[in-house]
């Protein structure tokens, strides 16, 4: 009887020293697992345990994770085909375009009669529309294509806003939209001035396709952030949503398809390759599209 209740105890205590380390296996495998979804590694989860059970489990889940693997892969080499074949097809496109420009202004030089010079404006204001579209995709692929450098300076964001819109100006008469100033204090941005100057482009020229009515230029600095906001009344707030703005090739209304929907997306590109951001806002009628960039120099060490 004394060896039956000895061989239990030890059968307890065994029970017990697996069930212990089948808990630390456990453990294990939950902060490998955590530290594969923190960091972003591939490593696979490995158990130093022979029991069946928790070996299984490990292997099925380094199963998943093999297939998200080769799930990731595929998906990053066909978006890198897809930027390849933008920047291919739009570089192609360009050649042809130029030389529709050119054989137009030979024919305008002609001394066209109003009827030809009629189609002709027709003519040359769709070519045009093409020309923005094609830049628009050559200039979106380029972005996303190369790691392109940011060289951050200190600007005035204020004086560079009111060179842009002063540049549209014409435009936007033809539109007949106006611009009311609503804040313009001297506000500076540590950014890179080109691409800072292509987001301010592309807003005001998102506001002359798209506006139904005078725009609202903000320029204001808080909490080493400058922030410049554009808003625009807009014709038929029930089919935009703002939260999609940005998205690639995303297109709200009808007046929208011909545009590509990448204007919106450049900005927010550009941006945050600048450590700043994009956001969009519809209040009841009026669209506000806001970009903060840093003021601070640091922003770019961090």
């Amino acid at each position: 009887m004394k060896y039956l209740i000895a061989l239990l105890c030890v059968a307890v205590v065994a029970l017990l020293f697996l069930l212990i380390h089948i808990k630390l296996q456990l453990h294990s495998l939950s902060r490998q697992l955590e530290k594969r979804l923190d960091d972003g590694s591939r490593n696979y989860l490995h158990v130093s345990l022979f029991d069946r059970s928790v070996s299984r489990l490990a292997s099925d889940m380094n199963k998943c994770f093999v297939r998200d693997d080769q799930a990731r892969q595929t998906l990053e080499q066909e978006e890198k085909q897809f930027r390849e074949t933008i920047a291919n097809i739009s570089h192609d496109l360009r050649t042809p375009l130029t030389s529709v420009k050119g054989f137009l202004q030979l024919l305008e030089r002609e001394h066209p009669n109003e009827l030809q010079l009629k189609r002709l404006t027709v003519i040359k204001k769709h070519t045009d529309e093409l020309g923005e579209l094609i830049e628009h995709f050559f200039e979106y692929s380029y972005l996303i294509s190369n790691d392109t450098e940011t060289v951050p300076e200190c600007f005035c964001l204020t004086d560079e806003t009111a060179e842009c819109i002063a540049a549209a100006a014409l435009q936007l008469e033809e539109k007949g939209i106006g611009v009311n100033i609503e804040e313009f204090g001297h506000v500076c941005v540590t950014a890179d001035r080109e691409k800072t100057v292509r987001i301010i482009q592309n807003l005001v020229r998102n506001c002359i396709n798209h506006s139904a009515g005078d725009i609202t230029v903000n320029v204001t600095e808080e909490n080493g952030l400058a922030r410049l906001t554009i808003s625009n009344p807009v014709s038929d707030p029930s089919v935009i949503q703002p939260e999609r703005l940005f998205d690639r090739f995303y297109t709200a209304e009808k007046s929208r398809r011909k545009t590509t929907g990448l204007g919106l997306s450049i900005v927010r590109l550009l941006s945050q390759q600048m450590h700043g951001s994009a956001a969009a806002e519809l209040d009841g009628n009026t669209l506000s599209i806001s970009v903060t960039l840093p003021q601070d120099i640091s922003t770019y060490k961090q």
